[in-house]
């Protein structure tokens, strides 16, 4: 089954494998997110789930994203972002989808943006 969680970059460190070697090793804050919306073949043309992660002030929420949100029966998110599934029916609208939801061995694909520095050459 596919799975899918949101998460920010918290800064690099270093560990030591088995041969005792330095490895640069990337710490990410993973969750929880929270389930906003389910895609549908028969409303959306496919199938997926949107998954919100990172609070929100209140002052800083605008009306129509506070709506979407109360009709998920959820707290306003930062990043919203969604994830084709073939099966979303395994996730509920409000439901908090954490980090514990990979096992050890799981291989998985990162996708991330980085920040925008401008132009800075002559």
């Amino acid at each position: 089954m596919k799975k899918g969680i949101i998460g920010r970059k918290i800064g690099m460190t270093q560990i030591f494998d088995e041969k005792g070697e330095v490895v640069p090793v990337t710490v990410v804050e993973a969750g929880p997110c929270v389930v906003s919306q389910k895609k549908t073949v028969e409303n959306d043309g496919y199938a997926g789930v949107q998954l919100g992660f990172g609070d929100m002030k209140p002052q800083k929420v605008k009306k129509p994203l506070k709506g979407h949100f109360d009709k998920a029966g959820a707290a306003p998110k930062k990043t919203l972002r969604e994830f084709r599934f073939e099966d979303p029916d395994a996730y509920k609208v409000g439901a908090l989808v954490k980090a514990d939801v990979f096992q050890p061995g799981d291989r998985v694909d990162v996708t991330a943006t980085s920040k925008g520095k401008g132009y800075a050459g002559v």
